[in-house]
């Protein structure tokens, strides 16, 4: 991994970084050649990309590692990830790459990574691909056995297909839906759903950017709240959501004009898969809301909790039958359902939020005033400091009454409320999360925060 506070995260999660600042173009081309040696034996590879500028360049450098060693490179050209794992189930594919940093601003970019039936790469798969990119050993093919390249612009279409046979779309045509595309590829789906199945879908900051976003691509309250929610009511939806760049996470706001906390999208979707009986377990992290239980508890299902990380999800899915599971889902407005296995997709998230106002005939605030208030507060600190063991071993001694679980980061609970320190695989920062049944866990949090930022100074 990247040294603190480095604009390069080399990590079991992928590459990610500031483009010039960190990450280089040869970092782009031997992650792709670790990627093509990981498939071991030449097959097709889709690959896609969000529109950042730096995305031309970082597709070229991993379509030519991929050539290079054999692979058939199928690029579906401007997809969010959720098309790019649709489309290496529809073609068997060996593998893909999504190109893009999805919540990250415009200068940052990554690579993601993908295996066979387009799951995330399990923590085995992804520690034998960094073992490959560290020791450089990367596998060519000679002049004759060079791979081909392919555009599939049917993609998306092929993917809405998938999601018709899922979704009532018909009976979902009733909502006028406020949508902030953020500049991202969520424009693109939501466009040709208009299009293609008639959803009265308002679309704002549609025009897909690559050098400067209209706003910060995070899916949180605080970005709902000044981004989206003060149109919902002008415009007379009845529900508004708002994506990142790659569509994979998704906020909303009630038809009221309130934005609501981005951990409720996965406590309503939980919510609804359990009562239809599909599965009875949720899978989630240590540092997603504890409503969650209280939402199990009224099903008879179980809550399992997980390190952060997409990787942590997809290891406990190869110990489960798929069946057993209701949902898998992040505090990020982040959500995968066993309709659509290992594919986080904000874009199915929301359908899902609507098909469950729609069979139950509630608006959506009177579905989240329906619920327990869990009031939660995150913040995050940048990251200047080798000192996180000695961090976690001060909260701990400042807090002794606290349940003290290391497990990832360090969390510390209470009988009514919970706190976890961590730092991001994604960005140079330290996490900051904090939790508690009624009212804000102000004091709390300000407290830990103030310790937190004592450290990285």
């Amino acid at each position: 991994m990247a040294r603190p506070g480095s604009t390069l995260r080399i990590s079991p999660a992928g590459l990610r970084g500031i483009v010039g600042h960190g990450l280089t173009a040869a970092h782009v081309v031997d992650f792709g050649a670790a990627f093509a040696t990981f498939l071991e034996e030449p097959g097709q590879v889709v690959i896609g990309r969000d529109p950042r500028v730096s995305s031309v360049m970082m597709r070229e450098g991993v379509a030519s590692a991929l050539l290079a060693a054999g692979h058939e490179v199928i690029d579906l050209g401007i997809v969010p990830t959720p098309v790019i794992q649709h489309a290496i189930r529809r073609t068997d594919a060996a593998g893909g790459v999504s190109i893009g940093a999805s919540h990250n601003p415009a200068e940052w970019n990554a690579l993601k990574f993908f295996t066979r039936g387009g799951s995330y790469l399990s923590s085995a798969q992804s520690e034998e691909l960094l073992d490959i990119y560290h020791l450089r050993k990367f596998r060519f093919a000679g002049h004759d056995g060079t791979g081909r390249r392919v555009e599939d612009a049917g993609a998306i279409d092929a993917y809405l297909d998938e999601l018709a046979k899922e979704f009532p779309l018909e009976k979902l045509r009733r909502f006028r839906v406020l949508v902030d595309c953020t500049n991202g590829t969520s424009a693109l789906i939501l466009r040709r759903m208009i299009e293609r199945f008639g959803l009265d879908l308002i679309l704002i900051n549609e025009a897909l950017e690559g050098r400067a976003f209209v706003h910060e691509p995070s899916t949180t309250k605080k970005m709902a709240e000044l981004q989206l929610a003060p149109l919902v009511r002008t415009v007379g939806a009845g529900a508004g959501f708002l994506f990142d760049i790659d569509s994979d996470r998704v906020a909303f706001a009630t038809e009221q004009g309130e934005a609501a906390s981005e951990e409720l999208v996965q406590v309503v979707i939980a919510d609804e898969m359990l009562e239809r009986g599909s599965g009875r377990m949720v899978l989630t992290n240590v540092c997603s809301t504890a409503l969650l239980e209280e939402v199990a508890g009224r099903h008879g299902g179980k809550v399992v909790r997980l390190p952060v990380g997409r990787q942590a999800v997809i290891d406990a899915l190869a110990g489960y039958p798929m069946e057993e599971v209701a949902m898998a889902g992040e505090g990020t407005g982040a959500v995968m359902m066993p309709q659509f296995p290992y594919i986080y997709d904000g874009i199915a998230a929301m359908l899902r939020m609507l098909e469950r106002m729609e069979r139950r005939g509630e608006p959506l605030s009177e579905l989240i005033a329906g619920y327990p208030e869990h009031t939660i507060l995150k913040g995050k600190i940048p990251v200047r400091t080798r000192f996180i063991p000695e961090l976690f071993d001060e909260l701990e001694r400042r807090w002794p009454e606290a349940r003290a679980n290391r497990r990832d980061g360090l969390r510390l609970d209470w009988e009514d409320r919970w706190a976890h320190v961590r730092v991001s695989q994604t960005e140079p920062v330290i996490r900051v999360i904090c939790e508690q049944r009624g009212g804000a866990p102000r004091r709390l949090f300000d407290e830990v925060m103030d310790l937190v930022r004592s450290y990285s100074g």
